[in-house]
């Protein structure tokens, strides 16, 4: 069974080229990103204590991200990159965040269908920024990260059919990506992952 979906538009090679004219402020974002995302799982298991079944791997997931942003910043350094002095507002996540059910179940299944759909877009865009990339270790740093990513879209699919009928898991996450989509083309282009 496929955990996971094509999303329903393709990244730009408009937002390639942002990115790579300007790597610097990419890579503060990017560190931002990872993380939140860590951040994220684990506010599933803040908020979801109940949920036994899927707090190891969520737990798992949240280290992992924290390693990213680990491996992220690392690279800042090498490259005289500062952290910027504050994180800011992903208007992306906010936007998708608005397009979720306010009742706890369905809002609990919306908020694991959309976190699979952002690390699938994640997934996506570094593939995109690997292969712009000139061959050496940044390279290869994203065609990693790439792979990572990509599972992870699938892990949150996973949890939610822990809990949730397929039929209509897979419903939502059609209707969700046909969200982030229009989310993700209105937009304006800047070197951020969103």
């Amino acid at each position: 069974m496929k955990l996971s979906i094509e999303l329903a538009c393709e990244s730009s090679q408009e937002w390639v080229d942002t990115v790579m004219s300007d790597f610097d402020s990419f890579l503060q974002d990017h560190a931002n990103c990872e993380r939140k995302a860590s951040a994220m799982a684990m506010s599933f298991v803040a908020k979801y204590p109940d949920r036994l079944e899927i707090i190891p791997e969520l737990i798992e997931t949240g280290i992992e991200e924290l390693e990213h942003f680990q491996s992220v910043y690392n690279i800042m350094q090498e490259r005289g990159v500062a952290l910027p002095p504050e994180m800011g507002q992903d208007l992306y996540v906010k936007q998708l965040i608005n397009h979720c059910h306010t009742d706890v179940e369905r809002r609990f299944l919306d908020r694991l269908l959309l976190a699979s759909i952002i690390e699938c877009r994640g997934a996506e865009r570094f593939r995109l920024v690997y292969e712009a990339l000139p061959v050496g270790d940044l390279k290869t740093f994203y065609h990693n990260l790439w792979a990572s990513e990509a599972k992870h879209g699938n892990i949150f699919v996973k949890m939610a059919l822990i809990y949730f009928d397929k039929d209509h898991t897979y419903k939502r996450l059609e209707e969700l990506n046909t969200v982030e989509a229009k989310v993700l083309q209105s937009l304006p282009l800047k070197p951020a992952l969103h």
